[in-house]
């Protein structure tokens, strides 16, 4: 069962708390219980609860005395452990959180109090990039506070790395893994082994009269390969007619027809099986100088790189029509395709994918005790993170004739097939036995070569200024502060195509670059009879004997409607009481104040121009020019953040905490940007240039506001010692509304008159919705239990939400009129908030005896809804997932220990759909990973 072993650890650590009688840890005592040595599990578990405890807001964090003792192997790893923290999962692990089962997009993630740029274009973190060995500790504000900065809806993740002065010791320290990877040994002639090497330097120096110095250096090399197996479809879904049975594309129903009871199911353009080798590098270092002249001034410098570079050599075998010739369908009343018959233009495509990541991010900061009760800092801060991918890509298609000039089999470009989906999440291909999907030979049209080389840049600078001023009396402290930041998005795509006709030249490229199928057991762990193996061949084989290069260059013109530059700028200001006294004979200690934001948003873009020709009729025609037509939109918002945060002690080990706050979130930058695509109608003879459009598309919606909430948490908190919490936290956020499609008009200059079409985008819509919820922590050491049972401890969280929230398919959800407010009802339910899931859970187990610890960490997600980075995409849903991970040390000596972990023990299956959930477009697997290394420690 899948929750079995985390309710063992429910049911274990209940008694125990029922059980333990310690009192509550005095001052005095607490200094004799730092004497005693504890294992590094339990006492980053120990610290993780006195963080907690001690915070002003209500807090969740993972933190450890010791750099490098969080679990993990990124810091992605290392959150999901905290309380309502899950993460999105690719191939080499964890990369974007959400909070209390709401999707990234509602978070807000600070590094060292700074926000970090991001290569996805969206404002989440990538995760993935920051090895966990070099933080000490993390926390999560679940609720906010005047101080934050703004944008954590769900949550505000800050990360920390410890100061060197404040760690207060020297510390030299290196660590080397060695990785195995299960489906890296089932490429033939790959490496099944990879590695990674960790090395940190902190240290303190007596200046005299300058005062103190503290340095700090990390830095990682990670050589770790990541290859996965994968079935996927095309990122457009068709709603078909099964009552009109054709021979070419079936013909779609519209929102109309379906809500006046067309039935209709629902078909991507494509389906593929994948392939893939990957190779991944990756390297940071981290750097700080903290430096104290005297005790009134704290100057701190800190400076973090990371360089990333990851290859993917894909096969891919495709169905390239899979709208084409269906009949026998066979749907369920949601539309979910189970069963249809085709025929389709088979294709083999070789990829060589390669990507270049670097982040780049730094910052000073001064903080000067003006008097005693003064505080005077500011701050200085730059991210950038720079994303670059090469892609070079031959398609090579079936025909009725091979590369000889041979009539095949089938006699026809298309080949029939199958499509059974009535078994489980993974639909089978059975192509008709005649093509024989291994023969080079078959795989002799359409040669289409393409060079695709896009940038994503997001550059942020920032400053801030705070004031603290310490008071006597129930209100003990004010604190105020200014924060400016500017931050450009900005992304280029040039895409080069060269298409290929001669025969003769398809067969000699044909014969010299087939290889054999690169490995071995292809998709052997899913269910079904998938497909094993096809024709592939070398990419830049086929570069080489095609152009005479492997690399024939861009384009020389990277405008494009498809680019975006979107700049941010963003004002805001807050003040801050700080109040500790008694309620009553109750201590009561919090906060209260009001947070004031000005965004304001530039988004530039390109759009396709075109000439007005007039025929001999007097009618038009609309001819594209390869010009652009620059365009400018502007949007602004102000919006007052107020909070409010309540703590109570109840008891020595009881705290009840009240909050209640406003928040807000802004769409992705690369949601924002302001290009337009012009489709022509078909034919050449229009009465006026509105005819000739077929429609409009946007690739972003630079006017989209934030995403504004209002919250209130209620938490109860027990304490029965420094190893055991039990604590509970109920939530409610009302928003004010979700996202939806909406036509609107928009001006044109074309052949030099202004023209109004309307243009399909998103904007926010009025209809109030909300998240309510509420989550668990229990954590235990089993100290009560006799010898050796007492070296057991474990921790459970737990979270459950439910939200109305929607966001509506572009092509087939409802649409609104922005003029009359009429909303056009659609054909598939709205999907909710992007991340929602409605249960989160992690459960640790850990065992400890003497030098040797032993660690399960089980994660459970239920499904959710994913959008595609840049907005105005169809619904795309992510199958509930669970993962199994475990670690292991042996520590030699003081210096010395041992490490072991093993990732994805048993092997998750990440599935995704589209439109609807259930509708399979595609599923990855990405088997186990292993390592074991040595660290030490002077």
């Amino acid at each position: 069962m899948r929750y079995g072993a985390a309710l063992s650890v429910v049911m274990i650590a209940s008694q125990a708390v029922a059980q333990v009688t310690t009192p509550a840890v005095t001052p005095d005592e607490a200094s004799q219980v730092d004497e005693v040595v504890v294992s590094a599990l339990r006492q980053t578990m120990q610290t993780s609860i006195a963080v907690k405890r001690d915070s002003t807001a209500i807090v969740d964090a993972l933190s450890s005395k010791e750099i490098g003792d969080l679990p993990g192997q990124s810091i992605g790893e290392a959150i999901e452990t905290i309380t309502g923290a899950t993460a999105d999962r690719a191939n080499y692990g964890p990369t974007e959180i959400s909070l209390r089962g709401l999707g990234s997009f509602l978070s807000a993630t600070t590094f060292n109090g700074r926000e970090a740029s991001n290569g996805s274009g969206d404002r989440a973190v990538n995760f993935g990039q920051f090895p966990s060995e070099l933080f000490n500790g993390i926390k999560i504000y679940k609720s906010q506070q005047a101080d934050l900065i703004e944008g954590g809806v769900a949550g505000s993740i800050e990360l920390e790395t410890k100061k060197p002065l404040d760690y207060g010791k020297r510390l030299v320290s290196g660590e080397l893994k060695g990785n195995y990877n299960s489906y890296q040994d089932r490429i033939k002639g790959a490496n099944p082994w990879g590695w990674r090497g960790t090395a940190s330097y902190v240290d303190q120096y007596d200046l005299g009269s300058l005062g103190e110095l503290g340095v700090s250096l990390g830095v990682q090399r990670n050589a770790v390969d990541d290859p996965n197996e994968i079935y996927i479809g095309s990122n457009t879904w068709v709603a078909c007619n099964p009552l009109i049975v054709s021979k070419t594309n079936c013909t779609e129903v519209s929102r109309a027809q379906a809500a006046a009871g067309a039935p209709f199911y629902l078909a991507p353009n494509s389906l593929s099986y994948r392939q893939l080798t990957a190779d991944e590098r990756r390297d940071a270092i981290f750097g700080a100088i903290q430096w104290k002249p005297n005790d009134r001034i704290d100057v701190n410098l800190d400076v973090e790189y990371s360089k990333r570079r990851y290859t993917e050599d894909r096969h891919d075998f495709g169905l390239a029509e899979t709208r084409y010739n269906l009949h026998n369908v066979k749907y369920d009343d949601d539309g979910k395709l189970l069963y249809a018959e085709g025929s389709s233009t088979l294709q083999s495509v070789s990829t060589l994918f390669q990507r270049q990541e670097r982040y780049f991010g730094g910052g000073g900061s001064v903080a000067f005790e003006a008097t005693d009760r003064l505080t005077l800092s500011t701050d200085v801060s730059y991210s950038q993170t720079v994303r670059d991918d090469f892609t070079r890509s031959t398609r090579l298609r079936s025909d009725p004739l091979d590369i000889y000039g041979k009539t095949t089999a089938i006699n026809n470009q298309r080949v029939p097939y199958v499509y059974d989906a009535r078994n489980g999440f993974a639909p089978t291909l059975a192509i008709d036995p005649r093509f024989d999907v291994n023969n080079h030979d078959l795989y002799s049209d359409d040669t289409r070569l393409t060079r695709e080389e896009e940038q994503k840049k997001d550059r942020i600078l920032a400053a801030r200024f705070d004031a603290r001023y310490d008071l006597d009396g129930f209100l003990s402290r004010i604190d105020a502060g200014l924060r400016w930041s500017d931050r450009r998005y900005t992304s280029y795509d040039d895409l080069v195509t060269i298409d290929q006709a001669s025969l003769a030249v398809d067969r000699t490229v044909n014969l010299a670059c087939r290889q054999p199928f690169p490995q071995t057991d292809f998709l052997s762990d899913a269910p079904g009879n998938q497909m094993k193996s096809w024709a592939t061949f070398d990419t830049l084989c086929q570069f080489q004997n095609y152009l005479g290069t492997t690399d024939p260059g861009g384009s020389g013109d990277l405008r494009s409607v498809a680019n975006a530059d979107v700049t941010e700028t963003v004002w805001s200001g807050y003040l801050m009481g700080s109040y500790k006294g008694d309620a009553g004979k109750v201590p009561v200690r919090g906060n209260f104040g009001a947070r004031f934001v000005k965004t304001e948003v530039a988004s530039k873009g390109l759009r396709a121009g075109l000439d007005v020709v007039t025929n001999p009729d007097g009618s038009i025609r609309l001819v594209e020019n390869g010009d652009f037509d620059s365009t400018t939109i502007k949007a602004s918002s102000f919006r007052v953040l107020p909070s409010v945060n309540a703590n109570f002690d109840l008891s020595p080990k009881t705290m009840l905490r009240l909050a209640a706050y406003r928040a807000m979130s802004r769409p992705a930058p690369s949601s924002l940007t302001a290009g337009r695509a012009i489709t022509l109608q078909d034919g050449t003879d229009f009465t006026s240039i509105q005819d000739a459009i077929g429609e409009i598309v946007a690739s972003g919606s630079p006017r989209l506001k934030p995403i504004m909430s209002w919250n209130g948490d209620i938490a109860l908190e027990y304490y029965a010692n420094r190893d055991t919490i039990l604590a509970g936290t109920v939530y409610y956020k009302q928003f004010t509304g979700g996202f939806i499609p909406v036509t609107k008009d928009e001006t044109f200059v074309i052949g030099g008159q202004p023209v109004t079409v309307p243009v399909t985008q998103t904007q926010n819509s009025d209809e109030k919705s909300h998240v309510y919820g509420v989550e668990v922590t229990l954590a235990n050491q089993f100290t009560w239990l006799p010898h050796p049972f007492d070296g057991f401890g474990g921790k459970i969280s737990y979270n459950y939400a439910v939200s109305n929230f929607k966001n509506y398919d572009i092509r087939l959800g409802d649409v609104i009129d922005p003029d009359t407010q009429q909303v056009t009802e659609g054909m598939i339910p709205a999907a909710s908030l992007g991340g929602y899931s409605k249960h989160v859970l992690s459960a640790q187990l850990y065992y400890e005896a003497g030098p040797f610890n032993i660690q399960g960490i089980y994660r459970y997600r239920s499904k959710y809804y994913q959008d595609f980075i840049g907005g105005n995409a169809q619904l795309r849903y992510i199958s509930g997932n669970d993962t199994f991970d475990l670690s292991a040390s042996y520590k030699v000596n003081r210096h010395v220990d041992i490490r072991f972990q093993a990732l994805n023990l048993f092997n998750e299956t990440k599935i995704d759909s589209m439109p609807i959930y259930g509708s399979t477009r595609e599923y990855q697997y990405f088997g186990p990973q292993f390592f074991i290394g040595v660290r030490a420690k002077l």
